[in-house]
């Protein structure tokens, strides 16, 4: 029986493709970084031609370097970004627009109008979901409205809405299959989370032809197979899952209370809520985690869009550092943050805020600033937003968390790894193998194909590389906490 699982990795900024072996271990990667196209302020998009050819190359590169004949992948495992919105022509398959990404906040004064309208409680219920334009509904409305004849050729059911994932699926099939799973359907705005299906009054109030929207699956399902010509042999495609939901997965945090938070571009924190669907007081986001056999178990998310962004902004926006990996020395090379808080903004605020006009404020700058200061607070701005997430999560009801499972390239940084423990109060476990993200789409194909037989085995694959803990005294937690919430208060302030 095939003992490997290929798992395509769609990020923001990347692509990457992993072949996984029977125990969850990386038998090779490859990668490949792609153009991020800023059209205009707060627009950010993607050109799925270039995904398409990175997904294609790396998958071949991959299997090619593990040395594993590809009738030999028992499956393909898909995990993508969210939320970011593509439109295509059923008939050719050609794109109508660049994708719209998850980041992008073009859509925010349409939500606004539906905010003013009375919306937003009814769009929480049904969907768990606030009205931001994160989310994919009011993309693909605007894509409609902004490409000429598309909405038409919608209502005519000329055209296909998918998120990455998806339009990844449908080139995979040539066509053949057009399908989402729970986790990506969830994010769209369309899903009714209670009901487990499409919600025809979301479509309405969005505007998005129901007729444009894929099937849904569980996330370990046998969705089709590859066409032919694409790799040496048809490869069975057999799980999907968003990003986040994906990083759940594979830390194994499949025990209600358990947390995992993950850092790259952002930084996304899911708390497994189990069989009950948490409706948010505190604006965080009822999520399904994953769906297995029919049954969802569910998380509250708390969503923080820049996170390792503004790593890469002092890096190639300002040149405050040549390499991310910098940061960890020059967070150390000064005794504090000399009073310097970043608050990073630049795409607006997430959860528990939700301000999409707001942008991004360093303050507490005084001539005895150094760009080691920069660099230490683009890192505690990220243990600050954590906090404030770890705050939503106990004040609806989720518990506090035992320990925090964390994953992503900022994991690997010890420096922040520390602080978050420091700020948070707990345990930071880090695991063995950070590609959590691509293991829990592995998980997911593994799962549909027989090479794992239940969550127990996998719960068993994973493991711990180091663990962080506490040691901040509270005085000192307590100062550097009241001068984040000063800035926030600020930053919130001038937006409105």
């Amino acid at each position: 029986m095939a003992k490997h699982i290929l798992a395509i990795d769609q990020g923001t900024t990347s692509t990457r493709a992993i072949v996984f072996d029977d125990r969850a271990r990386r038998v090779a990667v490859a990668q490949a970084e792609f153009a991020q196209h800023y059209p205009a302020p707060g627009w950010v998009e993607h050109d799925p031609e270039d995904i398409w050819r990175d997904v294609l190359a790396t998958a071949r590169e991959a299997i090619a370097r593990s040395g594993v004949a590809p009738r030999n992948i028992a499956g393909i495992g898909i995990t993508n970004q969210r939320e970011t919105t593509l439109v295509w022509d059923r008939a050719t398959g050609e794109p109508i627009h660049r994708a719209i990404v998850w980041q992008d906040r073009r859509t925010a004064d349409r939500c606004a109008e539906l905010r003013r309208a009375g919306a937003e409680d009814e769009v929480r219920e049904r969907t768990g979901l606030l009205l931001d334009p994160y989310f994919s509904g009011t993309k693909i409305a605007w894509l409609l409205d902004h490409v000429d004849g598309a909405r038409a050729r919608a209502e005519r059911g000329e055209l296909a809405f998918g998120t990455i994932d998806s339009f990844l699926l449908w080139r995979l099939t040539d066509g053949a299959v057009h399908a989402t799973d729970v986790t990506n359907a969830s994010r769209t705005l369309l899903w009714n989370i209670r009901d487990g299906c499409w919600d025809a009054t979301m479509g309405e109030l969005l505007g998005v032809p129901m007729a444009m929207l894929p099937e849904v699956h569980d996330n370990a399902h046998v969705y089709g197979t590859t066409a032919p010509g694409l790799f040496d042999a048809s490869i069975p495609i057999a799980g999907i899952a968003g990003d986040q939901q994906a990083a759940l997965f594979g830390q194994a945090c499949f025990a209600r209370g358990m947390t995992k938070s993950t850092y790259g571009t952002g930084c996304f924190m899911l708390l497994n809520t189990g069989a009950e669907a948490i409706r948010s007081e505190h604006r965080l986001l009822t999520t399904p985690a994953y769906r297995l056999d029919g049954a969802t178990t569910y998380a509250l998310e708390g969503s923080i869009f820049v996170a390792g962004a503004a790593v890469k902004w002092l890096r190639d926006g300002i040149g405050v550092i040549t390499n991310a990996r910098d940061t960890d020395d020059m967070a150390t090379q000064v005794p504090d943050n000399h009073g310097v808080y970043m608050v990073p903004a630049f795409v607006g605020l997430g959860a528990p805020h939700w301000d999409a006009e707001a942008r991004a404020a360093i303050f507490g700058l005084t001539l005895g600033a150094t760009q080691a200061h920069l660099a230490r607070a683009a890192l505690e701005a990220v243990g600050y937003q954590t906090l404030d997430l770890v705050e939503a999560m106990v004040a609806d009801g989720g518990g506090h968390p035992a320990t925090v499972r964390v994953d992503g390239g900022m994991a690997a940084n010890d420096w922040l790894c520390g602080f978050l423990a420091d700020l948070l109060q707990v345990p930071i476990e880090r695991p063995a193998d950070l590609e959590t993200t691509a293991r829990g789409a592995a998980f997911d194909a593994g799962l549909a194909t027989g090479i794992w037989s239940g969550l127990g085995e996998l719960e068993a694959l994973w493991s711990r590389e180091h663990c962080f803990a506490p040691s901040m005294p509270d005085e000192r937690r307590a100062t550097l906490v009241a001068g984040w919430r000063d800035a926030l208060r600020r930053t919130l302030t001038t937006s409105r």
